[in-house]
């Protein structure tokens, strides 16, 4: 890579991997994903995770994302969506976990629909966050110079989707590997309830959110 050592190419993916293994949003619905749905459906927000990191190391990279922070309505726009949406996911959890479990509802959950169901809440959830538009915005500065060639902005945000994606992978593996526990109805709404009082508190976290 023309202008980049190991060093800084292993730099860049631990700072990224850090970022990802810290628990927010994605970490929540990647988690409940792959407790209601299965593996596929957890992977598959993980993929919808990483295919948004890669948006918006680009728009950083080519300072789309500047707009955010240059622009109040903008960045309150993608705040609120993001905080209505985390909202939305979070009671949809609750009242999961306040009902019992029906198996038509269980057998969806882990049909087709399931796995693009779980890709779209993983792309939305990092999409419409404000704060990794912001952390892009401050890391890619750092490792893109403003003569770089577009291959490499590219690269480097497909090395940070991949980065992310494959953290969010493990992590959808790891749970998926106490199928057992999860999937007693009794745990499974304990869960639900866990995840949807965190995204709740995302959500309102993020709406409080002020600009970098």
């Amino acid at each position: 890579m023309v202008g980049m050592s190991v060093a800084h190419v292993l730099a860049f993916v631990g700072v990224v991997l850090l970022a990802a293994m810290t628990p927010g949003p994605d970490f929540a619905i990647v988690v409940r994903r792959s407790v209601r749905s299965g593996v596929r459906s957890g992977m598959a927000a993980a993929l919808g995770v990483g295919a948004g990191v890669f948006v918006w190391a680009v728009s950083a990279a080519v300072g789309v994302a500047a707009l955010l922070e240059a622009s109040a309505v903008a960045f309150s726009i993608v705040k609120i969506a993001g905080a209505i949406y985390l909202l939305y996911l979070g009671i949809r959890a609750l009242r999961s976990a306040s009902r019992r479990d029906d198996p038509a509802e269980q057998n969806a959950d882990r049909g087709p629909q399931s796995v693009w169901t779980s890709f779209r809440q993983g792309l939305l959830c990092n999409l419409l966050n404000p704060k990794v538009a912001a952390f892009f915005m401050a890391l890619m500065p750092q490792f893109v110079g403003d003569g770089s060639a577009y291959g490499v902005t590219l690269l480097l945000a497909g090395i940070a989707g991949a980065t992310a994606l494959s953290w969010f992978c493990v992590l959808a593996n790891l749970v998926s590997a106490l199928r057992r526990v999860f999937a007693r109805p009794a745990v499974r709404r304990v869960v639900d309830a866990v995840m949807g009082t965190a995204l709740v508190g995302l959500g309102i976290r993020l709406a409080a959110t002020s600009r970098p």
